[in-house]
């Protein structure tokens, strides 16, 4: 698409500022690194689980499984960065980089659906245990981790910041591990006779496995839920904002979030101090945003008042039920009508006296 300066300053200071090219810088060597890791990963998950079944090892099925969310982990990566590099349009003005956060999800969601299949397998081997081939199942778990480390290394060459490079790196990860657990597995057995370490060892696995899914689960939903980025504290942006660009009075209704992994995006509004002119401050907040916190696409309004509240923001509960204000104005109008009522009585049986005091004050 055609980039341009989209830098503008209307009369209320309301500035887009900087290149708004949306759409995500995806390498063709990410895509050919995540195809390479399919391909290698798809083909021996075949191998695996031929071994697995002819040897009778829960510890290859598992990392066939395994095996098996890898290459859709890398697929997803791979229509993630083909479908992400599709152009925005008047409708998705931001592109289809969030689909690259979907697949993502897909990724940590299936890995979560795999320990649980392994632990109910792994029950259920505990409870009938079954022969185990230690010599078929030793050459392929072996030749399973040769293949495991291939893939780890081609995906390191990667973009890491990517959530679906970092996903499947985590996926071939683990079944690195399932690798290394098959072969402790098949030696115990080889010399010991011991069937029940392949389940055990499988089970072990998936602890592993637990901890990377969630990382990955939590930070597919902190995106998609535009939280803010974990290493971004909007009081310190606050701050830094006002020490570091001269005349900024004040920072307000600030709003960070992401659209993907890597790029960051930010609303606030300005008041700015007295002689300040938005034409000088407005680019100054965006270079400051852009170089202490890598936001690279900010909108800055620049307001004469702030707003007591923004409308992103929940009312405060006093404010729902109607506190403050209203039952003040009740408590006050409770306490005309006594007067008034007291008043009225006055007037309805008026004391001699009273008017006698009332007639010389006249005169």
């Amino acid at each position: 698409m055609t980039h341009h300066d989209h830098s503008h300053s209307n009369p209320h200071g309301h500035d887009h500022g900087h290149d708004h090219s949306h759409a995500p810088s995806v390498s063709a060597a990410n895509e050919r690194v995540v195809l390479t890791g399919f391909a290698l990963t798809a083909g021996f998950m075949l191998v695996e689980v031929l071994g697995g079944v002819l040897s009778g090892s829960l510890a290859l099925i598992a990392d066939a499984g395994h095996m098996l969310t890898d290459a859709a982990a890398l697929l997803l990566a791979w229509v993630g960065f083909r479908v992400g590099r599709r152009a925005s349009d008047a409708r998705r003005t931001f592109g289809f980089m969030r689909f690259e956060v979907l697949a993502g999800l897909v990724n940590a969601v299936t890995l979560f659906a795999l320990v649980l299949w392994i632990v109910w397998e792994a029950v259920q081997r505990l409870r009938s245990p079954g022969e185990v081939l230690a010599g078929p199942m030793l050459v392929v778990a072996v030749v399973g981790l040769l293949v495991n480390c291939l893939v780890f290394w081609i995906l390191h060459r990667g973009d890491q910041s990517h959530v679906n490079i970092r996903g499947a790196t985590l996926h071939v990860l683990g079944d690195m591990l399932g690798s290394v657990a098959a072969i402790v597995a098949a030696l115990v057995i080889h010399f010991t006779g011991w069937m029940p370490i392949d389940p055990i060892l499988s089970v072990l696995v998936c602890l592993l496995i637990l901890r990377s899914a969630w990382a990955l689960l939590r930070n597919a939903l902190d995106i998609l839920m535009e939280a803010v980025p974990p290493d971004i504290d909007i009081a310190a942006l606050q701050a830094h904002v006002r020490s570091a660009v001269p005349g900024v009075a004040g920072v307000d209704h600030v709003h960070v979030w992401s659209i993907t992994s890597g790029r960051v995006l930010a609303t606030l509004e300005l008041t700015l101090a007295e002689d300040a002119e938005a034409s000088e401050v407005v680019p100054a907040v965006k270079r400051a945003l852009a170089e202490r916190f890598a936001i690279g696409h900010a909108t800055v309004e620049v307001v004469h008042m702030p707003q007591a509240q923004c409308a992103l923001e929940q009312p405060r509960s006093d404010d729902a039920h109607g506190h403050g204000h209203g039952h003040g104005h009740e408590h006050e109008h409770e306490h005309e009508h006594e007067h008034e009522h007291e008043h009225e009585h006055d007037h309805a049986e008026p004391h001699p006296q009273g008017v006698a005091r009332e007639q010389g004050r006249a005169e």
